[in-house]
């Protein structure tokens, strides 16, 4: 389009300010020209975005009639604008611009043997990229193009100078057969599965997550209670997470669930899968801490890590468990010597195999190399959920086992009483 520029910045690694630090800056500078709107956006090494615009997060409004789409999306975004939480709110719905419209005299140029075809390859030949020939050299070849004088067609009105060949095999031009109108058009015409719509763009304000700027723009929609005919979906990352939100809780169900069956294959037992899995809670509870702590929002990064945090975090409990599981069964110890032992002798490669862990995600948390933004809240979940982890699982492990220890000797007294009863009243 041409009221709209992009231009690609790459920043020098010696910079005084940060990313977000520059950006500001250079909003502040543009800002003081007038007539002239600067929006700035980070490049990710992965995105989600299919398309890109002048924010970093979409919105979009789809409904049945364009006029209806346009009319509540001047609305949603005026609401949008006043939320503190968003800015650089911004909209191409309305968005006009001067076009020239060519109506051609259909009996005119029926006489003069013209057809519409002709006038649209007249334009084509003008104005666009028809190839004429190829000159081939021994190297290289060159396209030649076709195209009118620049300085001859400088207004809509010279169009008209345009010649086009009648059926006679004459010239004529292109205004007297038609007429020529400078009228304002819309600069884009946006559908979705053949519906009108239109985008909405926004960023969030400095320290507001992405799930607090989502819940706004729910919360705006219903303010200025929109139509149950114009519908609102998030486009890109913001559709993202939105659909992650509504997934990631059986997302992570099923991954506890899948470890518990290969546990419970494991040790053949229904009761000692339960004591691993009792470590996963406080690693959910570090990390999501150490996101809080460092401002960081949970999104599909933080959820990747919690997920990783999964395999990870039950491995301490593996090996205390696998040891004093063991030591029952071939040693003939009780639960509680079993279990001592075993927190004893695996404690050093417990904490070998953490801080393994901990040192190779120091890398991610601190955000070293290019695209560190997307990757340091995967580097913090892994942190905070294994420090918190590691702090408590040693001390609540043995405790867990040995409850759910005495639980299944009194679950397995009991069956084998109730078995007793029917042997006895069967006899």
């Amino acid at each position: 389009m041409l009221h709209t520029g992009s231009m690609l910045i790459n920043l020098r690694r010696s910079r005084s300010d940060a990313q977000p630090q520059t950006m500001e800056r250079l909003r502040q500078r543009v800002a003081q020209i007038a007539g002239v709107t600067l929006y700035l956006q980070p490049t990710q090494d992965l995105t989600i975005d299919a398309e890109t615009g002048p924010t970093q997060y979409r919105v979009s409004l789809e409904g049945a009639d364009n006029a209806t789409v346009v009319e509540w999306a001047g609305k949603l975004a005026q609401r949008m604008q006043s939320m503190p939480g968003l800015r650089n709110v911004v909209s191409d719905a309305g968005a006009t611009g001067t076009a020239a419209f060519v109506q051609i005299d259909r009996d005119t140029a029926s006489r003069l043997a013209i057809s519409a075809s002709s006038v649209d390859d007249a334009l084509y030949s003008a104005f666009g990229q028809r190839i004429v020939s190829t000159i081939f050299t021994e190297t290289n070849q060159y396209r030649v193009i076709l195209e009118a004088r620049p300085d001859l067609l400088t207004t809509p009105e010279s169009l008209g100078l345009l010649h086009l060949r009648t059926g006679s095999g004459e010239a004529t031009p292109l205004s007297a057969i038609a007429t020529i109108s400078e009228r304002p058009a819309p600069l884009q015409i946006t559908h979705v599965a053949q519906y009108p719509a239109t985008t909405l763009g926004f960023d969030t304000a400095s320290g507001v997550s992405l799930g607090r700027a989502v819940d706004e723009i729910r919360e705006a929609a219903r303010d200025i209670k929109l139509p149950a005919s114009v519908t609102l979906t998030f486009l890109g990352a913001a559709g993202a997470f939105q659909a992650s939100l509504t997934n990631q809780l059986w997302l992570i169900l099923a991954a506890v669930v899948c470890v518990y069956i290969v546990l419970g294959v494991l040790y053949e037992s229904y009761i000692h899968p339960l004591t691993i899995l009792s470590t996963l809670p406080s690693a959910g509870v570090g990390a999501l801490l150490a996101l809080m702590l460092s401002g960081n929002d949970l999104g599909v990064i933080g959820i990747i890590g919690i997920i990783l945090l999964i395999g990870i975090v039950k491995k301490n409990a593996i090996m205390m468990i696998d040891f004093a599981i063991d030591a029952e069964r071939n040693e003939k110890k009780s639960p509680r010597d079993a279990i001592h032992q075993a927190a004893l002798l695996r404690f050093r490669p417990i904490l070998m195999t953490t801080l393994a862990a901990l040192f190779a995600a120091l890398p991610l948390m601190f955000g070293w190399g290019e695209g560190a933004e997307l990757r340091r809240p995967l580097g913090l979940a892994i942190f905070g959920g294994l420090i918190v982890s590691q702090m408590l699982t040693l001390f609540t492990t043995p405790v867990i086992y040995l409850w759910f220890d005495r639980l299944g000797r009194r679950w397995s007294e009991r069956r084998s009483r109730h078995d007793e009863v029917r042997e006895e009243g069967a006899a």
